[in-house]
């Protein structure tokens, strides 16, 4: 099983395109190998064409600043670098396989809502999305509480958590994890998988108008899982 994380950076460049980049952002997700995406800071109104492109099931939670969202949707598409976060925003899951529960989790409400996702796949595995908060305490407390319920909710089921945490050098959340991708803020752990092969950090740059940038201010992160050898 191959997993990918990916802050979109409410479908931003660096340098700023001036533009809006679903295109982009939705040719690269498509093209490359992944049987489960976890994003974050995505336009609301993004994972659907995704998936469709991608060839996938989305199931998407709604973050912060989402209030009048067909007029922030208008003013991000034609301003995106102007408007940048206010945009609107949430946290989406795709899957190239059938996902057959979805719940949505509020960890944080103040100063800025923060929503995990927890989704159960046919093949049994489940995965946990997150998009911590930017202070590193409360980051740290939101991981521990999320794990808590990830474990109670998952059973005994593989599981793969994950997403911007927010948290360069994050402690191992529980015992049954294992750390298996990290880059800078970007971390993927798992139970009962473990890493087939290194995590990757996928080329996410894109030519514009001759010039040379790069989606988003984050570097997916992918990496491919077995099943435990461990007993």
């Amino acid at each position: 099983m191959r997993v990918l994380t990916w802050n979109l950076y409410h479908g931003r460049s660096l340098p700023p395109a001036g533009r809006q980049l679903a295109a982009e952002f939705t040719s690269r997700l498509a093209s490359w190998e992944w049987d489960v995406a976890l994003l974050q800071e995505v336009p609301p109104w993004w994972p659907a064409p995704i998936a469709r492109a991608a060839g996938a099931e989305q199931r998407v939670a709604l973050t912060s600043r989402n209030a009048g969202l067909f007029v922030r949707r208008a003013l991000a598409r034609r301003w995106p670098d102007l408007i940048k976060s206010n945009g609107g925003g949430c946290n989406a899951i795709l899957a190239r396989a059938p996902v057959i529960e979805h719940r949505a989790l509020r960890l944080r409400s103040w100063p800025e809502r923060r929503v995990a996702q927890l989704a159960r796949l046919r093949t049994g595995i489940c995965v946990v999305n997150f998009h911590a908060s930017a202070r590193a305490a409360l980051a740290e407390e939101e991981l521990e509480r999320l794990c808590i319920r990830a474990l109670a909710w998952t059973g005994e089921a593989p599981l793969i958590l994950g997403g911007d945490l927010n948290l360069r050098s994050p402690a191992v959340p529980a015992p049954e994890l294992i750390h298996v991708a990290r880059r800078d803020v970007d971390h993927l752990f798992a139970r009962g998988l473990e890493p087939a092969a290194e995590a990757q950090q996928l080329d996410r740059g894109v030519m514009l108008a001759g010039t040379r940038v790069e989606l988003s201010d984050h570097v997916p992160l992918a990496v491919s899982l077995r099943e435990s050898t461990e007993s």
